[in-house]
This record gives C-alpha cells, structure tokens and sequence, in this order.
C-alpha cells in the first residue's frame, strides 16, 4: 500500500533556514577516495564483518550514494559509506555513485556525526515485515506459524493495556524458538496464551514463548492437543507473571524463563495426576 509523506502531524522548524550549498550527485572513481580518521571511525572486526556482508550480497537497489565532500589534490573525503564503498571495491567496481558536498573539516565532522547519529532505529518487527515483503523463506516460515496460532506481529512497540489477543512484539524469541524447537511446538506454545482462557491479551511475550516452548518440547503434552489447552485453560499468565516479577526491582530474562518453565510443568504434572486418579 502505498501513501504520500504527510508532515500534517509534525510542527513546522522555527530555526531559520541555512543549508548550505546544494549537493551535487556524480559517479566517482574509488581511486579519488581518503578517509578522514580525525573524525572517521577505524574498521573493527564488526565493521570488516559489515563490509564482507554487504560483497557477499552487493545490490546496487540496497547501495546508498555514498556522501563525500571534495579535498586537496583532486580527492574526495568520506563522510558516509566507508563501509559500502570498500565493499564495492572488494567486488571490482570502479565508481560508485555519490553526493558531493562542499564542506570543511569541521563541517565533514558534523556531516558524520549527524548522518551516523541521528538515526531512527528500525525495530525487529518493522525488519520482520521488510523481510516478508521480500520473500525472504524464514520470515515466511515465521507468518505461517503466527497465522496457525492467531498470533500478530505488531508493527509499532504497543504497551500491555493497548495489545489485543495474539498481538505480539517478541519476533527474535519467535525465530529462535522456531529454529530450536521447530514449527509445530512453537505452533502449539502460542496456542497455549491465544487459546485459552480469555486469550492472554500481551502475555504472547519472549520469555513466556521460550518457556512454553522448553517445557513441551521434552513433554507428552506437545501432542495433546484440545487436553493441553483445556489444562491450560485455568492456568493464569497475568498471576504466573506477577508471581515472578512483583517486588524485584531487576529480574533477569533468563530467571523469568527459568521460573515460567518451573510453573508451566508443574501446572501441567498435577493436570495429569488428575486424569490419572
């Protein structure tokens, strides 16, 4: 779906306006580029981990002009794009496309610090739905499992009293449960929240799913189905959680799973103590 930018909603700037000269967009030969390590950061090993994903998947529909601002001896400083630059050398390419400011030092600094800090960062759920849109075969494998279990990935971060049954913002705990424990017990861990007893509106969260997951993965009860949900129906999340959390100032996501697993089996064994009598 697509729609026109609408700045409606945000207040016009009040600063007065000064931008400077306009840029100029050229293709440059990476023969005429220098790094300004004054203000320029070095290539970690993560950095280096960067630029030989981006060779290994060079797509010029994913390669930013690269923003530079011309120096002494015919040169040109990078402000932005060290890292996509050089790894367009690693695979031979002999120009890249660019936008040339005209700026000092200082103002190169400036330039690097606001390009690179002012950012707003994507969130898991808003890469999860680039992926999808993408094709890309894990993220589809993940929407069919949160379509078997009524489960949404939500598209923004939601507080608890804003989130209805099956909404959920726990993306990296869902792609770890899936690649660990496999489709149809994750499938049947979510049905444990979205099918029972009112729903669990915001209780589809990362330690609850990696919880439900470890306890059935190693249980009986994985393969119930109606008799696990029906155990689980009195089985209250929002008490479980309280019992856990409530009077901690810090508790670790580790020690909430830990302790969720706890319950959850124990909830479960007297349910089949029960059917046993």
């Amino acid at each position: 779906m697509f729609q026109k930018l609408d700045p409606a909603q945000i207040p016009a700037p009040q600063t007065q306006y000064s931008p400077g000269p306009a840029p100029i967009l050229n293709w440059i030969s990476t023969e005429k580029f220098v790094v300004d390590h004054t203000y320029q950061r070095e290539v970690s090993r993560r950095g280096r981990q960067n630029v030989q994903h981006i060779a290994e998947h060079f797509d010029w529909s994913k390669f930013a002009p690269v923003i530079v601002a011309p120096v002494e001896g015919g040169m040109f400083a990078i402000v932005d794009g060290q890292h996509r630059t050089t790894a367009a050398i690693l695979r031979g390419i002999e120009q890249v496309p660019c936008q040339v400011v005209q700026a000092d030092r200082a103002q190169q600094a400036a330039a690097y610090a606001a390009v690179n800090g002012n950012v707003t960062k994507t969130t898991a759920q808003q890469l999860f739905y680039a992926k999808l849109a993408a094709g890309d075969a894990d993220a589809e494998a993940l929407a069919d499992v949160c379509a078997a279990a009524g489960v949404e990935i939500s598209r923004r971060n939601l507080i608890l009293a804003k989130m209805h049954v099956g909404q959920t913002q726990a993306v990296g705990a869902l792609n770890r449960c899936l690649r660990q424990y496999g489709r149809e017990t994750l499938i049947t861990a979510l049905q444990c929240i979205t099918e029972t007893a009112d729903g669990n509106a915001g209780f589809v969260r990362a330690t609850i799913i990696e919880a439900l997951c470890e306890v059935l993965s190693a249980s009986i009860w994985r393969d119930a189905g109606e008799t696990l949900l029906r155990a689980m129906d009195d089985f209250s999340f929002p008490d479980a959680w309280g019992e856990i959390t409530d009077g901690r100032d810090q508790i670790f996501p580790a020690t909430v799973r830990r302790l969720f697993v706890e319950k959850v089996a124990r909830h479960l064994a007297a349910r089949l103590s029960q059917q046993a009598a």
